[in-house]
């Protein structure tokens, strides 16, 4: 028997220098921003970036390569990235708890929580109502209801380029990923625009704090996932995935669903209930 003959259905990956090089090219990117946020140097923060991205890059190159040209993504392996890609949405999901958890702190007990030490601080900041006093909040039936329209739409696209995916149907995949790439698109552009005409600012006190934290990481992951279902529109093209085997398509379709039930949240906590 070769000494290179597979035994079982496992990946051992190979030797790569990616991950030490994400490491290095991600402290380079952590000091650059220490060194832009305290105005000492701009120039070292574009380094990091740029080499982060280029590691991204390389580095899922290879596992593209793994999963669709060496066949070393069996089905048990693909069961052990299923329960990764939960894991990391359950861990996402937590991120988005602890700012939900700022929001209704705040605003639940505008004034402190009654006994606690904390109770003249906070009413001097929101003067013991929520929202605080003269803070001019947004309409949950304006721009982001046009929101919440665009992406539920747009998850209900990504739901038929999986089915049509499923089917062998690649016009119907890449027409579905074309649609919600760009009701993404919009979905930022509109978030941007609200943005622009919001009537305070971050650090005006703790209701835009908590405001700007929750939807703001929101829109990154929107952002996020874009160039996520970007790779798989491309890929698509490419001729990538087949009904059998789409693991990086599905694991972008999860991600989608889970930032559109997060919207849900923040239009009916944030934006209605908690206008």
């Amino acid at each position: 028997m070769s000494t290179h003959a597979k035994g079982h259905d496992y990946h051992l990956v190979d030797p790569s220098p990616w991950p030490f090089m994400g490491a290095m090219s991600a402290l380079v990117l952590a000091v650059g921003a220490l060194l832009f946020m305290h105005d000492i140097t701009p120039w070292v923060m574009p380094l990091g970036f740029a080499l982060v991205i280029y590691t991204m890059f390389v580095w899922w190159r290879d596992v593209i390569d793994e999963a669709t040209f060496r066949g070393d993504h069996t089905p048990v392996v693909q069961i052990g990235m299923r329960y990764g890609m939960v894991l990391f949405i359950a861990s996402e999901v937590m991120f988005f708890v602890a700012w939900f958890w700022a929001f209704f702190d705040a605003s639940l007990y505008p004034g402190g929580v009654p006994g606690s030490e904390e109770m003249i601080g906070r009413a001097a900041h929101t003067g013991g109502m929520w929202p605080p006093e003269g803070t001019e909040t947004f309409s949950p039936w304006g721009l982001p209801f046009l929101n919440t329209l665009i992406l539920l739409t747009s998850g209900t696209t990504v739901t038929w380029a999986h089915h049509a995916l499923k089917k062998g149907d690649q016009k119907g995949l890449i027409n579905g990923l074309w649609l919600t790439i760009i009701l993404g698109a919009i979905f930022t552009g509109v978030q941007a625009y609200e943005y622009s005409h919001a009537g305070f600012g971050f650090a005006d006190g703790i209701y835009s704090s908590t405001f700007y934290m929750a939807t703001g990481f929101h829109g990154a992951h929107v952002l996020i996932g874009t160039i996520f279902l970007t790779v798989c529109l491309v890929r698509s093209y490419k001729g990538h995935f087949t009904p059998e085997h789409h693991f990086g398509f599905e694991a972008a379709a999860w991600y989608w669903h889970f930032v559109d039930v997060v919207w849900l949240f923040l239009f009916c906590g944030v934006y209605w209930w908690g206008g």
